[in-house]
């Protein structure tokens, strides 16, 4: 690290903040986290933070303090609003979870029931209504990118003046696929403006899927995975998949679709995913998206735009593009821009006012001297378009070697961006790295960065209150991006926003021979919600919650497994797992109930010697599966206790064959 240079841009970025200070009012009240990475430019930001700082995130006060069970992986970012008057059931800071088991659920932020206030459900297996099994019938149209079930896949978006969700699910049905758009009520869930509504949309098109010269939406092979963009009063969706992307607009008071726009209605692929970013806004009500691989044409009148970093305007529309010189090579080599998303910066005091941020995969061989994905500064006001010889870009930085699954955040008190890559697809990862903006223009090389590398790279998130005591958090996934669905333990981390010192992480501090913080199974694309003194993290099995640790007090859970994937076995073949449950508490453990739940539940057996466990003392389980089909089977092992989060819950996966 080069520490003038450091100071010189901290020195400025300081300079830089009280500009701001002084000609922009005080920092609003905090009204929730309502949106994916908290604000339509997708910045990451929550200025509203008084709770932590980084001078008492230290691991003897600061952990993880209590978990909520669900029945499915949560993908989405997690939700939050203060003070919400819940008819019937008092006034509460909440937070909303989803599933890929096609669940939501509101509990109660500070845990005052370990039990939702409310779960709604978009399934009924006994009428053949379930999620989305990837490879469903052996149709090859969708992905195993998530795994085993498709339900709930993006971040929804909170309409705080109509008190209204708006989320997409994903459903099969009797051999029949369906996705659906839901306005339900953030007090019971319930379905308002007469929703849902099922997805559809055509665009005139001669490229994969199409007939008669129309491209028609897929439900089962176009991918959901873009958060929601609530704008002006439309929604906005966008898609990826294995035919097209997609983005379509609807009306969020009458549900109907206002706008739909196709990035390569004349070819395949480009999708619209970002690794579940949000598509951006800006207050002029202009939209911005990145593409991933596809045909480019749109410089010789054509209508395809892979690789591109797109404007539209509401009706989605194009109203501008940037297109890297070397799309040709990322085309052909999977180097697709839109693996990442973009994130649109505060006015500029230097030569270009409106900029955005974008970048996506890269490195060898479309990238040389060095070998590294680049990070583009665009002008918002002119992107660029494509020029083959030079990218018409503000400026062009260095990145991680293969680029970016993941999305950046800006902290405005130290006026730099926060980027966590991978070296090589395979999952190789890079360190968090903190670049500077002065004026218009990042540093051409880190400030600061991690010591830990994140083996998949990572979305941060940053608090602070106001453009004092910045903290960035990132969640670390350890399994790489291909194992599916992957079972080491989330990683929580913390660091100082000036200077990348680690704060914490939730593996760090031990308690006896385990890590007190253990967190839920990783999933990939994780983004953490701070608020009001926590950090919520969304898990495969779990939603985990850290904040400042409250006096020790009665009986605490550890379990040796947050997850388990059992290897394939024949269908009628017994296969074990022995877990362990431990008391790092400082009174009896009391464990009433150990059952195991969810679909395939009949497939799981489970035998223990758990009823009463000492303090420091460990209790064993030991569960069996044996495989009725072919395929994935999964079941959640919900054990009920007397420790603060009861049920806890070990997510179990078995595979079936022939």
């Amino acid at each position: 690290m080069n520490r003038n240079l450091l100071r010189w841009f901290i020195r400025a970025g300081a300079l830089f903040t009280l500009i701001v200070v002084c000609f922009t009012p005080a920092w609003s009240q905090f009204t929730g986290v309502l949106t994916q990475h908290n604000d339509n430019t997708r910045s990451g930001q929550n200025n509203s933070e008084t709770i932590l700082t980084p001078q008492n995130i230290k691991a003897a006060k600061f952990g993880k303090v209590f978990s909520f069970s669900v029945d499915g992986q949560i993908y989405s970012q997690p939700l939050y609003m203060p003070n919400v008057s819940v008819p019937g059931k008092g006034t509460h800071n909440v937070v909303f979870v989803e599933t890929q088991n096609d669940s939501v659920y509101m509990f109660d932020a500070d845990n005052k029931s370990s039990k939702p206030i409310w779960q709604v459900s978009f399934i009924d297996r006994a009428h053949g209504i379930t999620p989305v099994s990837c490879g469903t019938d052996g149709n090859t149209d969708i992905s195993c990118g998530v795994y085993p079930v498709y339900g709930i896949n993006s971040t929804p978006v909170i309409d705080p003046d109509t008190n209204t969700m708006y989320l997409v699910a994903r459903t099969a049905e009797n051999g029949q696929y369906f996705q659906r758009l839901h306005a339900i009520s953030i007090f019971d869930g319930t379905e308002k403006f007469g929703g849902p509504v099922v997805l559809t949309g055509s665009v005139p098109g001669t490229g994969s899927g199409s007939k008669n010269g129309i491209v028609t939406f897929n439900q089962l092979a176009d991918v959901q995975r873009t958060a929601l963009l609530l704008l002006n009063g439309t929604v906005y969706i966008g898609w990826a998949g294995s035919q097209h992307g997609w983005i379509m607009g609807y009306d969020s008071q009458t549900l109907q679709r206002t706008a739909i726009f196709n990035p390569t209605a004349n070819a395949q692929f480009g999708g619209i995913w970002g690794g579940g970013n949000g598509l951006a806004a800006d207050d002029a009500g202009n939209i911005y998206g990145a593409v991933g691989d596809a045909l480019f044409d749109a410089d010789s009148g054509g209508v395809d735009y892979g690789d591109s970093m797109l404007k539209l305007d509401p009706t989605l529309t194009v109203l501008d593009y940037f297109t890297p010189s070397d799309q040709a090579c990322r085309k052909a080599n999977d180097l697709d821009l839109g693996s990442s998303g973009a994130m649109l910066l505060p006015t500029q005091g230097g030569a270009v006012a409106n900029e955005l941020v974008i970048a996506g995969k890269g490195g060898a061989p479309c990238d040389a001297n060095p070998v590294a994905s680049r990070i583009y500064l665009l002008n918002r006001d002119n992107l660029g378009k494509y020029n083959p010889k030079q990218d018409q870009a503000v400026q062009e930085v260095a990145g991680a070697p293969a680029g970016y699954w993941s999305s950046p955040a800006y902290f405005q008190g130290t006026s730099a961006i926060y980027y966590g890559g991978v070296q090589a697809e395979g999952g190789h990862g890079d360190n968090l790295k903190m670049f500077g903006l002065n004026n218009g223009v990042l540093s051409s090389v880190p400030l600061a960065q991690s010591t830990n590398v994140f083996p998949v790279g990572a979305t941060p998130s940053i608090s602070s209150s106001g453009t004092t005591n910045g903290i960035v958090w990132a969640v670390d996934r350890q399994d790489s991006l291909g194992t599916v669905p992957g079972s080491k333990p989330s990683i929580l981390y913390a660091y100082d926003a000036t200077n990348m010192t680690m704060l914490y992480n939730s593996e760090q501090e031990r308690s006896q021979t385990f890590p007190r913080d253990r967190g839920g199974c990783g999933n990939k694309y994780a983004v953490p919600t701070i608020a009001n003194g926590r950090v919520y993290v969304p898990t495969q099995n779990e939603l985990d919650v850290f904040g400042h640790l409250p006096a020790p007090k009665g009986a605490k859970v550890f379990l040796s497994n947050g997850c388990w994937t059992f290897k394939t076995s024949t269908i009628g073949t017994k296969v074990t797992k022995l877990l362990g449950v431990s008391n790092s508490g400082i009174a009896p453990l009391t464990i009433s109930k150990v059952a195991f739940t969810g679909a395939e539940a009949a497939d799981f057996t489970q035998t223990n010697d758990c009823t009463t466990v000492a303090p420091g003392g460990k209790c064993r389980i030991t569960v069996t599966f044996t495989a009725s089909k072919v395929g994935p089977e999964t079941g959640y092992l919900m054990i009920t206790d007397n420790a603060v989060g009861s049920p806890h819950n070990v997510y179990m996966l078995g595979v079936g064959k022939k």
